[in-house]
């Protein structure tokens, strides 16, 4: 039996360790990122002081970026509190809005807004989609990564933008420099 749950898990991460190689992120950084957003998911889950379910967890290269809504803004200032103690982040973006928690219709809307930007960032042979990670609330898209040169930046941006219900893009793409690790 136990040698069963050894396939398993195996098998299971097997998918995610692949994705990691295949990106132009070392496996170390990705494995650190997987890492940080269990722990802080973990975090949040055992904190019952708030609600904590409108709120999105996207790490890119140990950068934290929250997105999402908070009912109050001694909860936002609990989250930013709980983001920080997980191992490996280097920054905590706050994209908190205080707000009512999104409606059902609205969380369609995002999800579709979000699956057609996953789709045209992978058809851009312009853009390295696994440069890039983003989150979408309340028709705001807000995209975390890292772009090989302005160019390339300026392009994700653009396909964000141009994806029908978007209402705002922003940015937290960081650029790369000659030299830079990939």
């Amino acid at each position: 039996m136990r040698i069963g749950w050894v396939r398993l898990a195996v098998a299971a991460g097997a998918p995610l360790l692949l994705a990691a190689c295949a990106s132009s992120r070392s496996l170390d950084r990705s494995v650190a990122d997987l890492s940080a957003n269990t722990q802080i998911q973990g975090v949040l889950f055992s904190d019952r002081t708030h609600d904590y379910s409108d709120v999105d967890i996207t790490i890119f290269e140990g950068r934290l970026m929250l997105t999402g809504t908070m009912r109050s803004e001694d909860g936002r200032g609990k989250l930013l509190d709980n983001a920080w103690k997980a191992r490996g982040v280097s920054q905590v973006i706050d994209e908190i809005l205080i707000d009512e928690k999104t409606s059902f219709g609205q969380g369609f809307e995002d999800a579709r807004i979000d699956q057609t930007l996953r789709a045209k960032l992978i058809a851009a042979g312009d853009v390295a989609s696994t440069r890039y990670k983003f989150s979408v609330s309340k028709a705001m898209v807000y995209i975390i990564g890292a772009a090989r040169d302005q160019a390339e930046r300026d392009r994700a941006l653009e396909l964000a933008r141009t994806v029908a219900g978007v209402e705002q893009v922003v940015s937290h793409i960081a650029l790369r420099l000659p030299g830079d690790a990939q």
